[in-house]
């Protein structure tokens, strides 16, 4: 068999990246560990077959192999990710994957606008953070409409969740959620990675976020994220609202946060709820069903707006703590209302359309959407039916 002339050095370094040992990758391409080994010292080469398999094994592209030496995987956007102040230097692959895939799916569409004629959005860039918090908070929560009627008109965190994404994508932003590497439920995003990131555009600004997450920690990073658009700053995040930075470069994170906590939980609303006559347990609990927010949002605002001091506010922390249940994914549903939440349910249905206009090939569709050609006559169907 014609033998594939691999690079020795390109074969080590995608096996490394993936932090697996030749023996890992040796049994589950299958050969022996021994033959794996010669590849990588350069003494002996793979068939074309066995390269295309290493090649998808070790999820890079088949050329990959062939080069001289790696490509530069440096993130096309700011990393701001910190948890407990520690910031993450090298991105998983996972979400590498997930970042180049999103990318993709936010250049056909600004194509897409601008073909249209689409007018740029006008609240992104609109502030940075040099502006005063509150007026970049009651600019998000007046153009999306965030306010008491919406917190009302939702059941729960689910339902709050879903009505803000609703009105989000109503104004022009594109909102993917995701707990894996687009439909591979054997690749989970990891929660202690990342939580959410940004891609700022005039066009087609996209919130992509983490939704292995609890449903109230992603409400928080939804309003985090928003920020990012608004003082047009991309970036990969990570809200930790519990063990906050003080160091400069985290200046961006910090003023995103503040805002979140001002268009989730307003102050001058926020200082009339808190009642003197509860305790911190009983405010913390009525403030969180009043605010569709986690418990750690509402003791964060009670400190920030001096309603408690720091030592109540861990305590309390820690006892929310004890009371967190195990996140548990959620299986079967409808795959058609999945399909449009991880692709965004705006940017899917623009696809389609695209597609049976004929502006589009099916198959360039169905790849965009990381979904079958078959499946695109039943997301037609469900979109021109007006159901979820």
């Amino acid at each position: 068999m014609t033998q594939a002339l691999i690079h020795p050095a390109m074969l080590r370094w995608a096996r490394e990246r993936l932090h697996w040992p030749p023996e890992y990758v040796a049994k589950k391409l299958p050969v022996k560990p021994e033959k794996l080994a010669l590849w990588e010292l350069g003494k002996a080469y793979p068939t074309f077959r066995q390269a295309q398999a290493l090649a998808r094994t070790l999820r890079i592209p088949f050329g990959y192999l062939f080069l001289s030496e790696p490509p530069d995987e440096t993130p096309v956007i700011p990393d701001l990710r910190t948890i407990r102040d520690e910031r993450h230097v090298q991105l998983s692959v996972n979400l590498l994957d997930v970042l180049n895939d999103v990318l993709r799916k936010q250049d056909w569409y600004r194509e897409y606008l601008q073909q249209e004629g689409a007018e740029p959005l006008p609240f992104v860039g609109r502030y940075s953070t040099s502006d005063p918090v509150a007026d970049v908070a009651k600019d998000i929560c007046d153009t999306l409409e965030i306010n008491d009627a919406l917190r009302c008109k939702a059941r729960n965190w689910q339902g709050f969740l879903n009505l803000l994404i609703e009105r989000i994508e109503h104004a022009g932003i594109l909102v993917m959620r995701n707990s894996v590497v687009k439909n591979n439920n054997h690749r989970p995003l990891s929660v202690e990675e990342f939580r959410g990131f940004a891609l700022s555009d005039h066009l087609a600004p996209v919130v992509f976020i983490n939704s292995r997450d609890a449903k109230a920690a992603q409400i928080f990073t939804v309003a985090h994220e928003l920020v990012h658009l608004w003082i047009d700053e991309s970036a990969i995040s990570s809200p930790d609202l519990a063990h906050g930075s003080t160091e400069e470069d985290h200046q961006i994170e910090q003023f995103c946060n503040l805002v979140a906590a001002e268009v989730l939980t307003p102050q001058e609303d926020f200082m009339l709820e808190w009642s003197d006559q509860e305790n911190i347990e009983q405010n913390v609990a009525r403030l969180v069903r009043y605010y569709k927010v986690s418990s750690v949002v509402v003791l964060r605002r009670a400190l920030e707006l001096e309603r408690i001091d720091r030592d109540s506010f861990f305590e309390q922390y820690r006892r929310e703590l004890r009371k967190r249940q195990p996140i548990k994914e959620s299986s079967g549903g409808d795959p058609y209302a999945t399909y449009w939440t991880r692709s965004s349910k705006r940017l899917t249905q623009t696809v389609i359309s695209a597609t049976f206009e004929g502006r589009l090939l099916y198959r360039e569709a169905a790849n965009l959407l990381g979904i079958k050609v078959k499946t695109l006559e039943g997301l037609r169907e469900r979109i021109e039916s007006g159901s979820r």
